[in-house]
């Protein structure tokens, strides 16, 4: 029976040749079929809801969405106080990332988006990546000034940029939301993530955050991705990877998991939907503490 689990389906021979041009004509299958589509632009018209604070942030509490809350949770920890903001849910899996107001700010259609509404005029920021470094050059933290720290977290965080999509849209397809198992691709994404793992791994056996000794953009973008992995808790794929011979790794994960702003940030546009004041958390995370209490 295993065996047979294992073979392509029918419509999916083991000596497919790709045609000439490729043609979209139908879904590729999978847990996010409904939502893929090979163009762009909206698909459905709707205004984004606009708060009170300096900030607008549309996003979900996927480990790139969760990059921002944690800054913002952080700039707030730290007494930034304009850095005061409102989170509002872009439902992915409802196509909400393709409404008009979605993609004006974001023509990329993907999560998250800010729109920074401090100045006269309101400036859109979208790719996690970017937000990040807005909103550590607009307060002054998170990124060193000086060289050659600022260097070393600035290319950690590209590194992430560069890598997670073969963690996510790679490993994390072909293991848990491919619609058929391909061996192939399940190895060739594994082994990457392994070897990232191990990059990060080797980093964190000489420096206590990654940019050395100082806890910046790099470590919050890395983070939501790879300490959510090292705890067995990305595409149940803990044992498969054996993650927890990560030593310096995990490590790390806790160490940054163990941060206040760590804990408000991952549960906004999730356990959270919307985050509109601090009290909005305190109320979700006091709740979410009576629930494992009883």
């Amino acid at each position: 029976m295993a065996d047979d689990a294992a073979k392509p389906p029918p419509n999916q021979p083991a000596d497919y040749t790709p045609p000439k041009v490729w043609t979209w004509n139908k879904e590729s299958g999978g847990r996010f079929a409904a939502i893929n589509r090979p163009i762009a632009g909206p698909t459905s018209e709707k205004v984004l809801p606009i708060g009170e604070h300096p900030f607008q942030l549309y996003s979900l509490g996927t480990p790139n969405g969760v990059k921002v809350t944690l800054m913002l949770e952080e700039l707030l920890a730290a007494g930034h106080k304009g850095a005061e903001y409102d989170a509002w849910m872009i439902n992915i899996g409802q196509g909400d990332q393709f409404s008009s107001g979605f993609v004006e700010i974001n023509p990329n259609s993907k999560i998250p988006a800010l729109v920074d509404r401090s100045g006269p005029t309101p400036i859109r920021v979208f790719e996690s990546g970017a937000i990040l470094l807005h909103l550590a050059e607009k307060f002054g933290a998170f990124l060193p000034t000086g060289q050659p720290k600022r260097a070393e977290a600035l290319s950690w965080l590209m590194w992430q940029m560069g890598s997670a999509p073969f963690l996510g849209g790679g490993f994390g397809h072909f293991y848990a939301y491919a619609p058929f198992k391909i061996e192939y691709a399940i190895d060739r994404y594994a082994m990457e993530v392994k070897r990232q793992l191990d990059v990060l791994d080797r980093r964190l056996a000489e420096a206590e955050y990654l940019a050395g000794d100082e806890y910046t953009i790099a470590d919050m973008a890395v983070w939501p991705w790879y300490g959510l992995l090292a705890k067995g808790g990305a595409y149940e794929a803990g044992e498969f990877l054996d993650v927890k011979s990560y030593k310096n790794v995990q490590r790390w994960t806790d160490l940054v998991g163990g941060r206040t702003a760590a804990k408000r940030g991952r549960i906004v546009n999730r356990a959270l939907p919307e985050r509109h004041s601090a009290a909005d958390i305190d109320k979700a995370l006091a709740e979410a503490e009576a629930a494992k209490a009883t």
